[in-house]
Order: structure tokens, then sequence, then C-alpha cells
């Protein structure tokens, strides 16, 4: 990509129906694809799946703990199964689950963790997950993905389902902007270069993805360019990708929808600290759980927008320069 790069971004549909319908195409061309959910179906839309395949989709109600144990079960005789609930269910209740049945014996296992972060809305924190990008990414062995848009959300369900091991996939309820063209690749553990700069990196995840373009464009009518990747995957991390950009510009961003105190911002500062130290600002929900509100307004209010993003950047640039 070249720098002043610009994108159009378009509406388009959450990501968790997206992860919805990416089931539905998995199970077509796979047998061995099984489903579970806890009694949250309509809303993490795999009850688009269990429409299809009902002798392949497993209810097992509000008991995460049981499904992520059962959905281990069903990895370890062969099948691939994709167990979903919002992330706050199936991360907090089902961890011991995850740990144990998953993790420690490396089972071919799929939790899709929807309603991520804040976006959720009048929902409210019983039902905003904000530490669940720190929770999987402490299990062993698991792979972490958080999708952008539809596109990369699609494609990403689908490597996931080629990938054997623990994976965590985070979808959202709110709508995500589309940003890739159809048809776009996606690998496990390599980011997206969407933009190119020179003064400074922006490196986002998830619904921040858009808001990071957004800030892009605004910073380069400033006179600030502005490298711009898509980290859709936290876990394994495209080390490479985050040292050249540090050793490039000089300067990074980091934005997420999560708690910055054990997320992508933390996980990027190990590997700056590793490979190519230099000026680090993180964007993210600041040591504190959210009030229920509309989904615009809470992202405004607990500083997840582009100008925050722009915020953060020109105090980088600051201390760069200092």
């Amino acid at each position: 990509m070249e720098t002043g790069t610009k994108y159009e971004l378009k509406p388009g549909m959450a990501t968790r129906e997206a992860f919805g319908k990416a089931l539905v195409e998995l199970g077509r061309v796979n047998q061995n694809v099984v489903a579970l959910d806890a009694d949250l179906s309509k809303s993490t839309f795999t009850s688009l799946f269990g429409k299809e395949f009902p002798d392949r989709f497993f209810e097992c109600g509000i008991a995460e703990a049981n499904m992520v144990g059962i959905g281990s079960g069903l990895a370890s005789a062969g099948k691939i199964p994709f167990a979903s609930s919002f992330s706050a269910f199936l991360l907090n209740k089902g961890f011991e689950q995850l740990r144990i049945t998953a993790a420690f014996p490396n089972v071919n296992l799929k939790a899709v963790g929807t309603h991520s972060g804040i976006s959720i809305g009048e929902d409210g924190p019983s039902q905003m997950s904000v530490e669940d990008i720190s929770l999987a990414c402490s299990l062993p062995g698991f792979t972490v993905l958080c999708p952008a848009d539809e596109v990369s959300m699609m494609a990403l369900v689908h490597a996931a389902a080629e990938h054997f091991g623990p994976v965590f996939i985070r979808a959202g309820r709110a709508k995500a902007a589309i940003i890739y063209a159809a048809g776009q690749k996606f690998e496990i553990g390599k980011s997206v270069q969407l933009m190119d700069g020179r003064d400074l990196t922006i490196i986002a995840t998830g619904l921040l993805v858009a808001e990071a373009i957004r800030a892009a464009d605004q910073l380069e009518a400033e006179g600030i360019s502005a490298r711009v990747l898509d980290m859709h995957t936290i876990k394994p991390l495209d080390r490479d990708a985050i040292a050249k950009a540090a050793a490039e510009t000089g300067a990074i961003v980091t934005a997420e929808e999560h708690l910055v105190d054990a997320g992508l911002g933390v996980r990027v500062a190990q590997v700056v600290a590793e490979t190519h130290p230099c000026v680090m600002e993180c964007v993210g929900i600041q040591n504190t759980y959210a009030e229920s509100g509309p989904p615009e307004a809470l992202l405004e209010k607990y500083g997840l927008v582009a100008k925050n993003i722009v915020e953060a950047a020109r105090k980088a640039i600051s201390r760069k320069k200092a």
C-alpha cells in the first residue's frame, strides 16, 4: 500500500453474523464440522448452521463450561467443533474447561466469543467482555483471532477450520465497516498492512481497525504519515511486521476494544522491547468496566474512536522528536 491510500469504508454486517454465515459454508463442504451453542444461537448466528444441519448442531443450554467440555470431546473424536457464546460467558465461565479439556491436551476445538468488547451496548457490563483477549492468549497452544470486518471474519473462520489446534475467534455485536474487498487473502499469524507511512505505525485489531484508518487519514491532513497494520491474529503475533514498523517508523500506537492492561498493546510492547525499542502509546479501555449505553456513545466515552488514536499519535510523535 502507498502513503496516503484512501479507503472508502462502507457499512457492513456484524462479525458475529459473518461468523454464522461462514460456519454454514464450512458445514456444506466438511461433514466433520459441528456446532455447539449455549442457548444464544440466534445471537451468535449458529442458528443458521442448526437450521441447515440439525444433526450436527448441539444446543447445550446455559452451561458454557459443559459446552466446552462436550466440544473438546467431539474434537477428540475427530470432529471440528465450533463452540460459541458471548465472549464474557465463554471465557469466564468456560475458562477451566478451556484450560484442561482444550489447551492442555491440544485438541482441535474452535471457541467463538461473540458480543465482545463494550460495543455490545445496552446489555451492560455483566455481558461486556473486556478481558477475553488476555484470557485466551494466556492459554498455551491457543491461536487467537480478532477479525475486523465480515470479509476477514469469513476468511479466518475457514482458516481456523484448516488449522489444527485450539482457536479462539473474537466477534462483535455492532455492525463493522467493510475494509477488505472480497477475495482478500488472510494467513494466521500474518498481519495485513493497509496503509504505508514513515512517521509512525498504528497497529489495530477488530472494530478499531476502521477507526485506525480514519485516524490515519486525519493525520495525513496534518502532515503526519501513518502506517496502519490490521493485527487480526493476536497470537501468534506477526513479530516481523512489528519489528519492521518499529525500526522504520520509530513510533507505534496500538488500538483495541479491550483493556490496555493485558491486550494487544502489551503483547506488541513485548515484541518491540525484544526486537527494536521505540516510542509506544496504547489506545484501549483504561482499567475500568464500562456502563450500559448506546454502542457509539460508549466507544466515544471510553476513548475508542479515531480522534483518540489521533491524539495518541500526536503524543507519540512528540515523544519521538524529544
